[in-house]
């Protein structure tokens, strides 16, 4: 099995693709060990002192550290706990956590946002090993969650004014605003 890695604009994120299905159902943020009791995956990362959050998205694996900790340490160590993952043929999330769906959006411009968001705004994110989810609609304001190598992320601040908002503003006039939850 071959990783490969990918930087991310976040320097305490790495983004590291297995080259095989990860999520099938959304992505899953975890921040913390504890958090990640339905995904085997998450739960080997954490393991490895220094790992601070694991995002599984559809095809990546986007992982934090903690700022002190040093990137040519951790990273044999994440391919290792990756690599053994997928060899003990575990699933990355058990399938009942899987079968969430995200809650159903009932107004037409929430409907017009989130197919915005899925269809433009998150492949591009999930490039840089990230994730944005949306959160609530309210007084003209887009309340976004981000995740990943996106949380935290210096440039995330820019991307949610200048890039999101911008392009929701555009296709939606309803939007005055665009917020991180």
């Amino acid at each position: 099995m071959f990783i490969q890695t990918e930087t991310t604009p976040n320097p305490d994120a790495i983004k590291f693709i297995p080259g095989s299905p990860v999520s099938t159902h959304g992505s899953f943020d975890y921040r913390n060990a504890e958090s990640a009791a339905k995904s085997p995956l998450a739960q080997r990362l954490f393991k490895i002192r220094g790992v601070n959050g694991v995002l599984l998205g559809a095809d990546f694996v986007s992982i934090t550290k903690a700022e002190e900790d040093d990137w040519a340490v951790l990273k044999p160590r994440i391919l290792a706990g990756i690599m053994d993952h997928y060899l003990a043929g575990l699933p990355a999330v058990e399938a009942d956590a899987q079968a969430q769906t995200l809650n159903a959006h009932d107004s037409e411009i929430v409907t017009q946002i989130c197919a915005i968001l899925d269809e433009r705004v998150r492949p591009a994110v999930a490039q840089d090993g990230g994730d944005i989810i949306f959160d609530r609609f309210e007084d003209g304001v887009v309340f976004l969650h981000m995740r990943g190598a996106c949380a935290g992320c210096p440039s995330s601040t820019q991307t949610l004014k200048m890039g999101i908002e911008n392009m929701l503003k555009h296709f939606v006039p309803e939007v005055k605003e665009v917020r991180a939850a």
